[in-house]
């Protein structure tokens, strides 16, 4: 058996690196995904059973909206990231983390301790990260910063909801 020569190798090697990234990506949205699930897995009966306003989705829909939009969140980043090292793209990324973090913040507090006041405080940082990461985003790439639109249009539509329900539940 021969083996293949050292060059073959490295550009073997890095034609599979991009791919790793988008599946590491996919796999930290994915684990905020399932960590937001599990704070909010007796949701359900919860958000039934608050006042909600007539615009208010159906308690099914979160799961199929999120499932799509934590893969645009992936991908936006996988396009800024695969054609630089990280260092290069240092700010894009803490900013990618930071909204991230926001993200995974909100259930516990929305769901978990009922506090729909500091949720919605949560909610508009989230909203302010989300926007500088789509500015420094659009930098890199236009089409990770346009990735990211369907997702802000939803926090946007989750602020207002939470606003509403906080309202309406205090």
């Amino acid at each position: 058996m021969t083996q293949a020569p050292p060059d073959q190798d490295r550009r073997r090697s890095a034609s599979r690196r991009p791919l790793l990234l988008l599946v590491l990506l996919l796999a930290v949205c994915y684990a905020v995904a399932a960590l937001g699930g599990l704070a909010a897995s007796d949701s359900g009966s919860t958000y039934r059973s608050l006042d909600r306003p007539a615009w208010a989705p159906p308690s099914w829909l979160f799961g199929p909206v999120w499932t799509v939009l934590y893969a645009t969140i992936a991908f936006s980043a996988w396009l800024v990231l695969r054609h630089r090292p990280l260092a290069a793209a240092r700010k894009e990324m803490a900013f990618w983390g930071l909204q991230l973090a926001l993200n995974l913040a909100w259930t516990p507090l929305f769901f978990g301790a009922d506090r729909y006041g500091l949720a919605f405080l949560d909610i508009c940082l989230l909203l302010a990260a989300l926007a500088v990461t789509m500015l420094l985003f659009r930098r890199r790439s236009p089409v990770a910063a346009l990735l990211l639109v369907p997702y802000a249009l939803w926090v946007l539509y989750a602020a207002s909801l939470n606003f509403a329900i906080w309202r309406l539940n205090t």
